[in-house]
């Protein structure tokens, strides 16, 4: 995963999705191992995985969604009944209410709609919305063949997106773990002219220093493994702030695997600072 730059190369989401096709069993046997010193260090303990056939799981699996043929899709897995994140969703409605019912997501490696299609019911009612989704080439094409319509829109980059709308919102729901250099995508985000950012589904540590370790998927499942941040908190939140943005608030994420270092998953709702 080397990135041309932090906005556009979206191999991670990629990972992400490998991740969510199976993150319902966590139990039998994920865990983070190692302790590496470089980015290539971890990729070369890692073996790689097949984005193709996790790309065509997840579309097989929301084409049911979006066609009423099922209520709701994560992992890739269907269930019966919508499994709801009450944060994030409280936190997309704060944002509209601040925007007198407008809501424009950009959903940074956002999968083929996962997020829009869980919480979709309660976005009826607002003035204005929209959901842009940022991802690699491959899911664009699916994503505007099968699902794109009047509010799901599909780009390849930041800058095809910030050209066709304005976001007011920005969602990064466990990506940036998988990125080879999460802050400069970071920086790239604080940077646009957006006033909220909503990061769920992210690891932390306690200390002053990131780890970095290799995810691995066991082998009863599919022989697959990769690289994967563990966030110094500390050292997270003070990069936030330092970019003039501040929690709003902070929320306990439904994600848990093993690691070998005491590990929380968390989110976090940003609002930019107002400078005086």
């Amino acid at each position: 995963m080397n990135p041309r730059d932090a906005a556009t190369r979206l191999l991670p989401p990629i990972l992400l999705e490998w991740w969510r096709v199976f993150q319902s069993r966590v139990g039998r046997g994920f865990c983070y191992r190692g302790n590496f010193g470089t980015w290539d260090e971890a990729r070369c303990a890692s073996t790689g995985y097949d984005s193709a056939i996790i790309l065509e799981m997840t579309k097989a699996a929301l084409l049911k969604v979006k066609n009423g043929e099922a209520v709701y899709e994560r992992d890739s897995v269907l269930f019966n009944e919508i499994q709801y994140s009450w944060p994030l969703l409280a936190g997309f409605m704060w944002v509209a209410a601040q925007s007198k019912g407008r809501l424009n997501v950009l959903d940074f490696g956002g999968s083929l709609g996962t997020s829009y299609y869980q919480n979709r019911v309660f976005f009826r009612d607002l003035s204005e919305v929209r959901w842009n989704i940022i991802e690699q080439p491959a899911h664009v094409n699916v994503g505007k063949e099968w699902f794109e319509d009047d509010i799901l829109k599909f780009f390849p980059d930041i800058e095809t997106c910030l050209s066709d709308t304005q976001p007011n919102v920005i969602l990064l729901s466990g990506v940036l773990q998988y990125l080879e250099n999460p802050y400069e995508l970071l920086d790239k985000l604080l940077s646009l002219p957006v006033e909220y950012i909503i990061i769920d589904r992210i690891p932390f540590l306690e200390g002053s220093k990131d780890r970095l370790c290799v995810q691995h998927v066991p082998s009863s499942i599919y022989p697959a493994s990769y690289p994967v941040w563990i966030f110094s908190e500390q050292v997270f939140l003070l990069y936030i702030q330092e970019r003039k943005f501040e929690p709003v608030a902070e929320f306990q994420g439904f994600d848990d695997i093993n690691a070998p270092v005491r590990t929380v998953w968390k989110g976090m709702i940003l609002k930019r600072k107002k400078i005086i």
